[in-house]
């Protein structure tokens, strides 16, 4: 079995995951996160409370420079955001992508469910929308960000999203275009994302009653091809929640697995009944199929407060840590899992 590690103790899967509601679970080791979220629950706010608040924590402490402003530059030097929520007791998802200049991505992913009949407002647009909801234009660009888009350039542009172009986009910059004649190469299926530029904090709320709620909040992939969008803000993608079942949040390299909608997934999975552990299990090795050196983990909870996490063993990466806030803890606390 999986073994799990608290800060003090080792204990198997099975007794970590003992069952205990309300349960606030998150990806990385993001702890001021997981503390905000779970005191919004103490102070009796709701669970999209406390998924809104946990997130928009990690937009202001720019967790590892992956989430919120200043990271994460595109190709043209600007930091863009993408996040979503989403209600499983009336499965209504609010989200954004390709957000400018506006620093609380989860905050305006909130105001599309409150506010609006859509799901997903993107781009331009989107922030245009953030304003009218009384959200301020800030600059997300900070020297660090400057000075990763300096180094990037100086690097040749390297690495980057591109291929089949010319210039030959694995030694120069662009701007790129298609060839005259087309002679495709085998795509590279390993992930430039890495440890070390992981991009996401996904999180999921059940609360005393089993109400599920999730969120996901992001600057995305670092020196993407402007206009990308990952998983993040893509519902069962990035994150789902369902009151019936569970909740999962997922983060790594977007592109390949948003194409597996994993976070849907895993909540089917244990909706048949199946462990949460091994519902994101069956999940990483389903991706593990087309994609073996993919970079990429899964967090997983069901409406009993029982949890489990996984991971896709590569190079550098061979456990993932989360942080889960129960009755059972005496405090937010870091967990382990061995990548499978």
């Amino acid at each position: 079995t999986v073994a799990f590690l608290s800060l003090a103790v080792l204990t198997p899967a099975g007794a970590a995951s003992a069952a205990a509601l309300p349960v606030v679970i998150n990806t990385w080791a993001f702890r001021t996160a997981a503390e905000t979220a779970w005191r919004v629950l103490e102070l009796g706010g709701s669970e999209l409370d406390a998924v809104e608040r946990g997130c928009g924590q990690c937009e202001i402490d720019q967790c590892d420079g992956s989430v919120g402003y200043g990271g994460s530059p595109d190709e043209s030097g600007e930091t863009t955001l993408d996040a979503m929520i989403m209600d499983g007791n009336t499965m209504e998802v609010g989200a954004v992508a390709d957000l400018r200049r506006v620093k609380n991505a989860i905050g305006v992913a909130r105001k599309v469910i409150e506010y609006t009949k859509h799901t997903l407002l993107v781009g331009e647009s989107a922030s245009l929308f953030a304003v009218r909801m009384g959200f301020p234009y800030e600059d997300l660009t900070t020297q660090k960000s400057l000075s990763l888009f300096a180094e990037w350039l100086n690097q040749s542009c390297q690495p980057n999203y591109w291929k089949n172009v010319v210039p030959d986009s694995s030694k120069s910059c662009g701007p790129y275009k298609r060839p005259e004649e087309v002679t495709y190469k085998e795509e590279q299926t390993s992930s430039q994302r890495s440890v070390l530029n992981h991009d996401t904090i996904g999180m999921v709320v059940i609360g005393v009653s089993g109400t599920v709620a999730s969120g996901t909040s992001t600057n995305g992939a670092i020196h993407k091809i402007p206009g990308r969008v990952g998983d993040s803000p893509i519902p069962g993608a990035g994150s789902y929640a369902d009151s019936t079942a569970g909740g999962a949040a997922a983060t790594g390299d977007g592109d390949i697995m948003m194409r597996f909608l994993p976070s849907y997934q895993a909540v089917e999975y244990m909706r048949m009944g199946t462990d949460p552990t091994v519902a994101c299990q069956k999940v990483i090795s389903r991706i593990q199929k087309y994609a073996p050196k993919f970079f990429g983990a899964i967090i997983c909870a069901n409406t009993t407060g029982s949890y489990g996490a996984a991971c896709n063993k590569i190079p550098g990466f061979t456990q993932f840590h989360f942080m889960v806030s129960s009755p059972l803890l005496s405090r937010p606390t870091e967990q382990v899992v061995d990548c499978i």
